[in-house]
């Protein structure tokens, strides 16, 4: 990859690393050896392949590990070695998951596993029972243990400890590549995005926290390929360039967590730069009906999501008034009478929770987080 003139390296996730070592551990344990390159498949396709670090058998286990290459990319995991213990499983149990040292435990609800589970996230067990799948069948029953040289270490930089996930770190990815932008070139990138929907004569682009805030507004609008920018955390980045390059429709699509943060004001919305503020969330929940029990559940939740799940057990709806408020915020920054401002928010499993309507974006007035769009019934 090139950006400004510069060469970047891609690099692979934990997830990928994880994967490539339990397909090598577990062609070890059935075969007695080895391979000296290990192919997996990742969700795009893709098919790298990687030498081994480690390799040990023993009695009833196989044991492989990978060094982790995130490219260019600043990880705090570049240089981890991942390693996959495979040992045969009980009849009928399918793939199970095990976590090693260095490798975290989910301690709190509100992330994607339940309390109790190893931090080995979705996207990263299914490339595990695809690559185990490869080499034993579909059938296969075998338990995994993925363990990570220092990797309590390592966490102590991440947000692991502060969610609840103690022990280690995770097991993260949701394409299996890194790819590695710093935040200039980033930035760049989705000028370049934009200049290309322009050329390309769209009166529509939109741009999206992550990838499956991405795949939903494209299914939502029917968008090409070309009108989604590659946004992640930098909404003011993108906004800011339409303000001076202009389109007729601009539509911020992202998650619950992240779109909280836009409607509290931060127009760089990765964990670095700050969490959501729950107590905030939750005097807006108080606004919105939610009763003085609910509120504090809210204000004391581990995740934006665990909130928003806790309202949307109680009936109480705050997508609407985030993404009025998220607007606000973008509207702000773009402020552009060309251009129609569109917010929408979505959960975790891709249901769109709240959005506004396409208004102009110098209208600063024209919508209020009591109301959000008009006409429209609340959701949970």
């Amino acid at each position: 990859m090139e950006v400004d003139g510069k060469n970047l390296r891609r690099g692979w996730t934990t997830g990928t690393c994880a994967a490539a070592a339990s397909k090598a551990a577990c062609l070890a344990l059935l075969s007695g050896k080895f391979p000296d390159l290990v192919t997996v498949t990742l969700p795009g396709g893709q098919t790298p392949s990687f030498a081994l670090a480690i390799e040990e058998t023993a009695e009833g286990f196989a044991r492989a590990g990978i060094v982790k290459d995130a490219g260019d990319d600043p990880d705090v995991t570049h240089g981890a070695l991942i390693k996959s213990t495979v040992r045969r499983g009980a009849v009928g149990s399918g793939i199970t998951f095990k976590a090693g040292e260095g490798v975290g435990t989910v301690t709190r609800a509100g992330l994607p596993l339940p309390v109790g589970e190893p931090a080995i996230n979705p996207v990263p067990r299914k490339m595990i029972a695809q690559a185990i799948a490869e080499v034993a069948g579909e059938e296969a029953d075998f338990e995994v243990e993925i363990s990570v040289a220092d990797g309590e270490k390592i966490a102590e930089k991440t947000l692991n400890g502060r969610l609840g996930i103690l022990g280690g770190i995770s097991i993260l990815g949701t394409t299996g590549i890194v790819i590695p932008f710093s935040c200039s070139a980033w930035i760049h990138s989705i000028w370049r995005g934009i200049d290309v929907a322009r050329a390309a004569g769209l009166d529509h682009v939109a741009g999206a926290t992550g990838n499956a805030s991405e795949k939903a507004v494209q299914a939502h609008h029917g968008l090409h390929e070309i009108a989604l920018i590659d946004m992640g955390d930098f909404v003011g980045g993108m906004l800011k360039y339409l303000r001076d390059h202009p389109v007729p429709k601009v539509t911020i699509a992202g998650g619950v967590a992240k779109m909280t943060k836009l409607a509290q004001g931060m127009l760089d919305v990765h964990s670095k730069r700050g969490l959501a503020d729950l107590e905030a969330l939750a005097k807006l929940a108080g606004e919105a009906g939610a009763s003085d029990e609910l509120a504090a559940q809210i204000a004391a939740a581990n995740t934006v999501s665990q909130a928003f799940a806790l309202a949307g057990e109680n009936g109480l709806a705050l997508g609407d008034r985030i993404a009025a408020l998220a607007w606000k915020t973008a509207a702000k920054a773009l402020k552009q009478p060309e251009v129609a401002l569109e917010i929408l928010v979505y959960d975790r499993e891709g249901r769109l929770v709240g959005q506004t309507a396409f208004t102009p974006s110098d209208h600063s007035d024209s919508l209020s987080p009591a109301r959000g769009q008009p006409g429209r019934k609340r959701r949970t």
